[in-house]
């Protein structure tokens, strides 16, 4: 029995399951069923993992095998970093349902259905081969999230799930319409096919509209400026349970799906249009500054999180952006550090709204004196979000600055500014809340109208399971074993024609280990360039915790330079639709513009 679509058919009858028996579970079997399916689909996924790592394997659905050179059936096709995507999402999905044990106790299964149908999407997003089906499973990711973000059924629920339905709906239309001109080009849907049949051929204008539609729908699911105006809305007033997946795997896993797509179909991307390359690279940064700036000025700690996402995920576009092994395999790990550090930091959030009835950074000032844990793994978080150099963020950032540096040097520069803003924020809230310290306000954006609260009465120490050991996985995952291993996978990953002789021939698709190994990257210039962006995030959270004491004529100086960008943030993301659906237009346009220069 081949296990690669069991990894999907097994959440999704699940799913069927919980639906069919809503009305006769105890409340406690339909959570501890979830967690029970959630980890066999991350055991199912690590073991396609482990089995894949010498010959990728392709599995055709009803043996519609290729026929005459012609690609008549839809494969899954499992490689280990494919599949390893797909565990990571179920492991985050393991945690968060044992964060989430009663939280949902009073409303039936329907949470977890929709969230066992969310991580089938998920793994079939991660190991199809084929892009309509891509299609299909980005669609149903969009779609179970949208039901998720309004679960509450509150007006302000409902308005962020607009706000995230209009956009991202908005994508799956580009994608659809990307899907259409490719396959009027290629006359294929299998990857390897398109690839195969873009090889060799400068690519004309419809190949290169069908890349930038189908990129800027990826983009758009990301949240990667300018595409990113949704994500904090949803945030917001999402539960907190579905926050740890969206900030923790979803966006994310939108940027693995363009990698795949750039490797497998459009390998050529680099000759065609450096300057798309370069456009990629331009707005990872600038996602990277502008979600650190957009954090200094949030006090909804679910918000501020958001944004830090944001200027994450443009960390990992520009390792992506770099369109080579080393960028790749730079954004796995930090896409894997990223996940488990920010779930935690929104389980955090949610022993706040859950112990605290609130998640106002200025009314929870001082009063989560008596969760000490809670705080401390909120600090842990602020600085390795920050760039401690210590596990998985660390190790993904190396190489991410290391893989554009030679071509960029102030990109690097850049995105350590961007991840110092977020740490200090995060610190900042840490200081206030947990210690009482800064001012009443301190000129942040305007709050929660009232108080948000949570299920109360969960016991904290099952909160905290799952935060700590996520935090303990992504400090432990670092040095030349892990680096040398990503690697290495990421060199298998990114071996187009490889992928092609597995599918289209039904060759091994194995790939020769070099003879000269996969050596790490050489360090930055600036080795001390993480311990300098630790303590400009340390000075960011002590200036604005300390305001009050400062010079005035400091005081004066700052507010003078700062306010009218805080304030132009504040302006921009103002929950109007139709400025969001003008500013992803930008986006596009810019994306378009790209091949149109030399």
């Amino acid at each position: 029995m081949n296990l690669i679509p069991v990894a999907v058919i097994v959440p999704l009858l699940a799913a069927a399951l919980l639906l069919a028996l809503e009305k006769v579970l105890p409340k406690r079997l339909a959570d501890g069923f979830a967690l029970l399916v959630a980890i066999f689909v991350a055991g199912l996924c690590l073991v396609i993992s482990l089995e894949t790592l010498d010959q990728p394997e392709a599995y055709w659905f009803g043996g519609w095998r290729i026929q005459n050179g012609v690609v008549l059936g839809i494969a899954f096709v499992a490689d280990p970093v494919g599949a390893g995507v797909a565990a990571f999402a179920a492991i985050l999905f393991s945690g968060t349902f044992l964060f989430a044990w009663g939280f949902f106790g009073d409303t039936g299964t329907r949470f977890h259905v929709l969230m066992l149908v969310l991580l089938a999407a998920m793994v079939g997003f991660c190991l199809t081969g084929d892009l309509f089906s891509f299609f299909v499973f980005f669609e149903l990711m969009s779609v179970t999230a949208f039901a998720l973000t309004a679960y509450k059924l509150e007006s302000a629920s409902l308005e962020g799930a607009l706000s995230f339905t209009v956009v991202n709906t908005i994508g799956s239309f580009l994608m659809l319409a990307g899907i259409g001109l490719l396959y009027g080009r290629t006359d294929a849907l299998n990857l390897a096919a398109i690839g195969g049949a873009l090889d060799g051929h400068q690519a004309d204008a419809l190949v290169a509209m069908a890349l930038v539609l189908i990129l800027a729908a990826l983009l758009i699911k990301a949240a990667a400026a300018p595409f990113h105006f949704w994500l904090a809305d949803a945030h917001a007033v999402a539960p907190t349970p579905v926050s740890v997946i969206f900030s923790g795997i979803m966006v994310s896993i939108a940027l693995f799906g363009a990698a795949r797509l750039i490797w497998t179909a459009f390998a050529p991307l680099d000759q065609v249009a450096p300057a798309f390359r370069d456009l990629l690279l331009y707005l990872g940064t600038f996602s990277s500054l502008l979600g650190g700036l957009a954090c200094l000025i949030q006090r909804h700690v679910k918000r501020l999180l958001a944004f830090s996402t944001i200027s994450h995920v443009g960390i990992m576009l520009v390792g992506l952006a770099a369109l080579t092994a080393p960028g790749l395999a730079g954004m796995l790990i930090y896409l894997v550090g990223h996940g488990l550090v920010k779930g935690a930091l929104f389980m955090g959030a949610g022993i706040l709204m859950a112990e605290c009835q609130d998640i106002d950074e200025i009314r929870l000032r001082g009063r989560a004196k008596h969760l000490p844990l809670t705080g401390l793994t909120f600090a842990a978080g602020a600085l390795l979000l920050a760039g401690l150099p210590l596990g998985a963020i660390h190790e993904g950032h190396h190489l991410i600055s290391a893989a554009v540096e030679a071509q960029h040097p102030w990109i690097p520069l850049a995105l350590a500014l961007g991840s110092a803003l977020t740490g200090g924020a995060v610190l900042r809230a840490t200081g206030r809340i947990f210690l009482g310290l800064g001012p009443a306000s301190n000129g942040e954006a305007e709050g929660p109208g009232k108080p948000e609260h949570e299920t109360p009465g969960r016991p904290v120490w099952l909160m905290l399971i799952p935060i700590l050991s996520f935090f303990a996985v992504a400090c432990l995952a670092q040095g030349p074993a892990v680096t040398d291993t990503v690697l290495d996978l990421a060199q298998g990953f990114a071996d187009h024609d490889a992928y092609g002789q597995l599918v289209l021939e039904g060759g091994s698709g194995a790939r020769e280990p070099s003879s000269e190994g996969h050596a790490a990257p050489e360090a930055p210039s600036s080795p001390i360039l993480p311990w300098v962006s630790v303590l400009l995030a340390l000075l960011v959270a002590g200036l604005q915790l300390l305001r009050e004491r400062l010079p005035a004529p400091l005081v004066w100086l700052s507010s003078l330079v700062l306010r009218p960008v805080f304030q132009g943030l504040d302006r921009l993301h103002n929950g109007r639709i139709g400025d969001y659906a003008a500013w992803l237009a930008i986006g596009l346009a810019l994306l378009g513009g790209a091949f149109v220069l030399p």
